[in-house]
């Protein structure tokens, strides 16, 4: 919701991530805080397993060419995240649709029922339900880079703990950290595919289309911080995620 306001006078905008949940609640009910929950859901598990299984097939290919480990961590990141977009942009797409129609939860379509009029209108291709990919691509290459590259050479340099709870505080610490300087680096890209992905600004009319063109035009418009919103509440979902 943050992501596809165009600044103050957007109708859309929100004061606070505080006033971002009353808005929802008195305006969509409870269950409007659960819209879209059903792509994700659906995509979790295999985008898990693409994530991790392609990480460590593309670290065991890095391992025939001489790379410091740290790089080559990094670089297995970044190809596991690439293969995880083409996964998820579908479920993205779809999901994104849902969560800014600002309609009671109970008046908007089902999942399957919003896939199928965007496959109507705008097919399988980058006008329909793989609109956005290029960010998308952008969102989890990034994202997988960063945290792969900073979790694992982090976590092999603090030392072991042999107690189970404080070794257990370590991993987690790691991750937490990972997860969030992942996150302050990729929102860019986060926020280029929701404006590409969510509604436009006047119906029928496409402002942004690809990703890098729509990184330049909110800059141009809204200034560099509008490349960061949603900050807050991506990093309190994927932080301790």
């Amino acid at each position: 919701r943050f992501q596809i306001q165009r600044g103050k006078t957007d109708p859309t905008s929100y004061k606070s991530l505080g006033d971002c949940f009353k808005t929802i609640f008195q305006r969509e009910g409870l269950l409007g805080f659960y819209k879209g929950i059903l792509p994700p859901v659906l995509a979790e598990t295999p985008k898990r397993a693409v994530k991790f299984f392609t990480f460590e097939q593309y670290k065991k290919l890095l391992g025939y060419v001489s790379l410091p480990p740290g790089l080559a961590f990094a670089v297995a990141g970044l190809g596991s995240g690439l293969t995880e977009a083409v996964v998820v942009n579908p479920f993205e797409v779809v999901k994104v649709t849902l969560q800014t129609n600002q309609n009671a939860f109970k008046e908007q379509p089902s999942s399957f029922v919003q896939a199928q009029q965007i496959i109507k209108t705008g097919g399988l291709g980058f006008q329909g339900l793989n609109k956005g990919l290029t960010a998308t691509l952008g969102r989890h290459g990034v994202f997988n880079m960063v945290y792969f590259g900073f979790y694992f050479n982090v976590k092999n340099v603090l030392p072991v703990n042999k107690d189970p709870n404080l070794e257990f505080l370590r991993k987690f610490g790691i991750g937490l950290v990972s997860g969030t300087i992942a996150s302050i680096i990729n929102i860019p890209f986060d926020v280029a595919k929701s404006r590409i992905q969510g509604p436009q600004p006047v119906p029928g009319e496409i402002k942004y289309r690809t990703c890098f063109k729509t990184m330049a035009t909110v800059y141009k418009e809204e200034g560099f911080l509008a490349l960061y919103k949603g900050l807050l509440p991506k990093i309190m979902r994927l932080g301790p995620g």
